[in-house]
């Protein structure tokens, strides 16, 4: 489960309007999602709030042998009025990462229409977001700092302050620039001075010229929520109902005089997909000699199937490991709506029934599991109990001998 300054940030780049899922670093992200979660360890609890809408805190307790927590602040330039920030109004779908269905495609707004002036001056600001957590005992310190330079344009800062690291910490700067068909990212890190690049295509259809609104505030919150310049995608019988990508990344560390390089492919369904939304993945390491695939559907409103083989073709290793994710609705309905299977399979829809389909926020929870060949099972419950966000998993090794659970935890949330 997400944390809140997460949820916190994801909101930023909605209400900025910034998409997150045309990177190359989120290639992936779906078989991530469904795969990759981690479990709890002991119990942690979490308090935050947002309270204005530009200011947020957050403050972790957590026992694992000893105790331990952090304190979290955050600042946002751009007021987040909008977004719900009690644990009981917060939908679980926004801090559960699951399936991630993409979105068409959205041409970035006009420059022109973020200036704002006043008495012949530009008077309009670029929005930006600070954010910074410090643990304790341990005095570790981390800060971000996220920038919209344009409508294109973002950079982000990430830096880490710890005693125990080299130098003392890292610092690791991205400017990313997103023209929606194509996303490019650079790189640097000050551990090993190291300088990368970042790449993502995608293939389909090219952009229709855009419309000056005339009637859009240019103010980049008013502009994202008229929506005015959207990618034109044509409306023929040849309409597209997929997306390919193509993305690659390239790294080279200055100090320790060693580089790498990756490429990988991606085919996801798009919203006017009528049949079960789908996402394949290629990825490839040449280097480490490491291949890997992923597939992923949506077979149901309320479940979701992954599975992903990874190979090394210089040792012929190989692994292979499935997950799911059920959703489990907070009552039944008193009869099955099934008009979405129909759509799937191309059956008309019986106008007499009426829709029953459970709505995002009619969910009791969620269950993840995610099995490997070695034998490692990994459960995860994510849920809402009266006001209180709660994650509670086990990680069992079925081949572990007499030690067969591996780890227990659990950790609850509550904001304000």
């Amino acid at each position: 489960m997400l944390g809140f300054m997460e949820y916190v940030q994801n909101a930023f780049y909605e209400a900025s309007n910034w998409d997150r899922d045309n990177s190359y670093g989120t290639l992936t992200a779906t078989s991530r999602n469904l795969l990759d979660f981690s479990t709890p360890n002991g119990l942690r609890f979490h308090v935050s709030s947002l309270s204005s809408p530009n200011f947020a805190t957050s403050y972790t307790l957590g026992s694992v042998g000893l105790v331990d927590g952090s304190l979290s602040y955050l600042y946002s330039s751009l007021s987040l009025l909008a977004v719900a920030s009690r644990s009981t109004a917060i939908s679980v779908h926004h801090l559960v990462p699951g399936y991630r269905q993409l979105r068409n495609l959205r041409q970035p707004d006009d420059p022109q229409w973020w200036e704002i002036w006043h008495q012949g001056r530009r008077v309009d600001r670029r929005e930006a977001l600070l954010y910074g957590r410090l643990f304790l005992p341990k005095s570790t310190l981390e800060a971000a700092y996220i920038r919209r330079i344009s409508p294109r344009t973002q950079i982000k800062v990430s830096c880490v302050s710890d005693s125990r690291l080299p130098n003392g910490g890292t610092v690791l700067a991205r400017l990313q620039h997103d023209a929606a068909k194509h996303n490019t990212e650079y790189i640097y890190s000050t551990d090993s001075a190291l300088l990368g690049m970042r790449g993502l295509y995608n293939f389909g259809p090219s952009f229709s010229p855009v419309q000056s609104p005339s009637s859009v505030s240019s103010d980049p919150t008013a502009a994202a929520a008229n929506n005015v310049a959207v990618l034109d995608i044509n409306q023929s019988s040849g309409q597209p109902h997929g997306r390919l990508s193509a993305g690659g990344e390239i790294y080279y560390g200055l100090l320790n005089k060693s580089g790498g390089v990756s490429g990988g492919l991606r085919f996801a369904t798009l919203p006017s997909y009528t049949g079960f939304p789908y996402t394949m993945t290629l990825t490839l390491n040449p280097l480490m000699g490491n291949l890997s695939s992923t597939y992923s559907v949506q077979a149901s409103p309320l479940l979701a199937l992954s599975s992903r083989f990874d190979f090394n073709f210089y040792s012929y290793e190989s692994e292979l490991q499935v997950g799911t994710e059920l959703w489990r609705r907070k009552s039944k309905p008193v009869s099955e709506n099934l008009d979405w299977a129909r759509r799937k399979i191309g059956l008309p829809v019986i106008q007499a029934s009426e829709s029953k389909q459970a709505s995002p926020e009619d969910v009791a929870g969620c269950l993840k599991a995610r099995l490997n060949q070695r034998g490692g099972l990994a459960l995860l419950w994510e849920g809402r109990v009266k006001e209180l966000l709660y994650s509670c998993g086990a990680t069992i090794d079925f081949k572990g001998g007499g030690n067969l659970v591996r780890g227990f935890g659990i950790e609850m949330q509550y904001s304000s």
